[in-house]
């Protein structure tokens, strides 16, 4: 990494605000959104009043515009709110993005979707069974970075869903059917690395070729299932070395809420994986070091980045930018060099509020620069 230290990102998702879900469904935009729109347009200067899109949104006309303008502004808001509160790296916030396992799904050939199933709480997707070779109809999420590129000031990013998470989060019919006899464990595992290998080999990879043809450098590849079946975790990894083996860009891996030390050390044959993105300050309490686990990259001799969760994602309560330095410092301590560390929040903010989002990413930027002087003058 060059540049000063601690630079910071978002690894995740931001809550869409409320003028643009009423608009990208024709409604009228209420007060609030339309003090919601202003307020935010004063701070970070997304969109020109002067703009008929703009024009028409506000003045209640959001049908006739159609969903594709307001999801447009969405972008430029989330690509604003992100450069404004100080982020070096940047996207849309997945402000076009329902979810990541239906869409990229669609794009693809080999599936049929069953219905929905429940995945937590009261949560449900439109799970999809592989019932056929794996093939890709269209490389996706490549007009979405374009219109980042376009508009963006700082380093335009992309995340996509990872090859392991989208075989995890399908049944497998198509590769299990293929294994003759009983289908135990030793089958099923042939048969997921089979169906994982092929939607990395045949899906991704084309789509992070033309992503990086239209000029993406930095890809943050997301395996939320990866901390599901940590016996796994060497599939994970060939996943992710088929998808991105011999590609000219930088790789992520973002993991979210996981035991890592599970994954280890059959997750360090992901080759091509320049940084470990991750969750630490959710498990940083008072009785317990959330950055302990870190030592287990000095115990398997892993100099890779680190993208160091600082915040954490499922409380309203906004982290000092003194706690958020305290826990750089422990880290860098940790690993023996600062310069490996970037800094983001554990995860998405899309669960919390726009205004509580802004003042953790605030806490985010302003705890590097604390720990970034300390180690200035120390240095």
């Amino acid at each position: 990494m060059s540049g000063p230290l601690f630079p910071a990102q978002e690894i995740g998702s931001l809550a869409k605000p409320r003028w643009q879900l009423l608009g990208q469904r024709g409604e009228p935009l209420d007060a609030a959104a339309v003090r919601e729109f202003t307020s935010w347009n004063d701070r970070v200067h997304f969109a020109d009043a002067s703009d008929p899109s703009v024009r028409a949104l506000l003045e209640g006309r959001a049908r006739e515009l159609g969903p594709g303008p307001v999801r447009d502004l969405g972008a430029s808001f989330a690509l604003r709110y992100f450069e404004c509160v100080g982020l070096t790296r940047v996207y849309d916030g997945e402000a076009r993005r329902i979810e990541m396992y239906e869409y990229p799904i669609r794009q693809m050939r080999g599936f049929q979707f069953l219905g929905h199933v429940r995945s937590f709480d009261n949560k449900y997707y439109l799970k999809a069974a592989g019932t056929g070779e794996v093939r890709l109809e269209r490389p996706y999420h490549v007009e979405e970075f374009d219109y980042v590129k376009a508009k963006a000031t700082g380093i335009p990013k992309l995340p996509i869903t990872g090859p392991y998470t989208l075989a995890d989060w399908s049944y497998n019919e198509h590769y299990l059917g293929r294994e003759a006899g009983w289908k135990g464990p030793a089958a099923r595992r042939r048969a997921q690395r089979e169906f994982v290998v092929a939607i990395a080999k045949h899906a991704i990879r084309p789509t992070l070729q033309a992503l990086i043809e239209h000029g993406c450098r930095v890809i943050q590849i997301d395996e939320p299932a990866a901390g599901t079946h940590p016996e796994e975790a060497d599939i994970v990894a060939e996943g992710f070395n088929a998808a991105t083996e011999g590609l000219d860009a930088t790789f992520s891996m973002h993991i979210c809420f996981s035991d890592y030390r599970s994954l280890f050390p059959a997750l360090l044959e992901a080759k091509n994986c320049q940084q470990w993105a991750w969750e630490f300050a959710n498990r940083d309490t008072d009785e317990r070091d959330g950055y302990e686990v870190l030592n287990m990259f000095r115990e398997y001799d892993d100099h890779r980045e680190v993208g160091l969760g600082v915040v954490d994602v499922h409380r309203n309560e906004v982290e000092s930018a003194e706690k958020v330095a305290d826990r750089i410092r422990r880290a860098a301590k940790i690993l023996g060099d600062p310069s490996r560390i970037w800094v983001n929040p554990d995860c998405g903010l899309r669960t919390r509020s726009l205004d509580i989002a802004w003042q953790k990413l605030q806490a985010v930027v302003d705890g590097a620069k604390l720990a970034r002087a300390d180690f200035e003058r120390a240095g």
